[in-house]
């Protein structure tokens, strides 16, 4: 049986959400390469704010490994499944966004977002264009008024989610040039950005389509491998002994 294997072989997502260096596990798989990384002495150190672990030894990583959103992290039990996961994701792009509650890592419900936010002769965003010509023009003046309440609408449909769901976890795709814009919002996100959990997604997103959310949403339900610059494990590195390892505990 082969552990190692691309994404892309196994999922249909668009290209330019694949994560370089990255391969998707299986969560059997994601054990034996805990296990075969403890058996080589490297150091586990887990990441609240990406949810995400760090293999290393001295002052390399040898891995990082995303964790499905749908399990948590122990320091003495290891990964457990969570008995009631609930997540959000938020995809953002200027004129376009798409938002969608999962439970269970299945989506239950999404909206998308469009507003009149670019300028069609230039092909650049309202905010960027404030920024070296103002708002004196009433094109302008649209512009901003329907950047105001594309936030508000996706704010509204967040704080829907928080309200309605037990959201332990958000996840936003959201260029920073954008979070002015969306965190002082008349209507607020339900989460800060800083203390909240609230994890930015590891890949890229091109147009924030119901798509690329349905994608997202199953990149974060899986266990995804990120390697070093550095010899990578073989096959049978990688295989543990199952039998001997329950023996052992009898």
């Amino acid at each position: 049986m082969e552990l190692w294997f691309l994404c892309k072989d196994k999922l249909n997502y668009h290209s330019a959400m694949q994560i370089p260096n990255s391969k998707k596990l299986s969560k059997i798989e994601a054990f034996q390469l805990l296990e075969y990384s403890r058996k080589e002495g490297y150091t586990v150190h887990y990441e609240v704010k990406k949810h995400q672990l760090i293999l290393e030894k001295g002052d390399r990583w040898f891995f990082k490994l995303f964790l499905s959103w749908t399990v948590s992290w122990d320091n003495s039990k290891g990964i457990t499944d969570r008995e009631d996961s609930h997540f959000a994701l938020s995809l953002i792009r200027a004129g376009q966004a798409a938002v969608g509650y999962f439970h269970q890592g299945e989506l239950i419900d999404h909206r998308v977002f469009r507003a009149y936010m670019v300028r069609q002769k230039q092909g650049k965003s309202q905010i960027k264009h404030l920024k070296t010509k103002g708002k004196s023009r009433a094109g302008s003046r649209i512009r901003l008024a329907e950047t105001e309440r594309f936030f508000e609408d996706i704010n509204q449909r967040l704080n829907f989610y928080n309200e309605t769901y037990a959201i332990d976890k958000w996840g936003v795709s959201c260029a920073k040039t954008l979070w002015p814009y969306w965190f002082d919002s008349e209507t607020p996100p339900p989460f800060s950005g800083k203390n909240d959990p609230v994890i930015e997604l590891p890949f890229h997103v091109s147009q924030a389509s119901f798509e690329e959310l349905r994608t997202a949403g199953i990149l974060v339900n899986s266990f995804i491998a990120i390697y070093a610059d550095q010899e990578q494990p073989t096959n049978e590195d990688l295989e543990v002994n199952l039998e001997e390892d329950d023996d052992e505990n009898w």
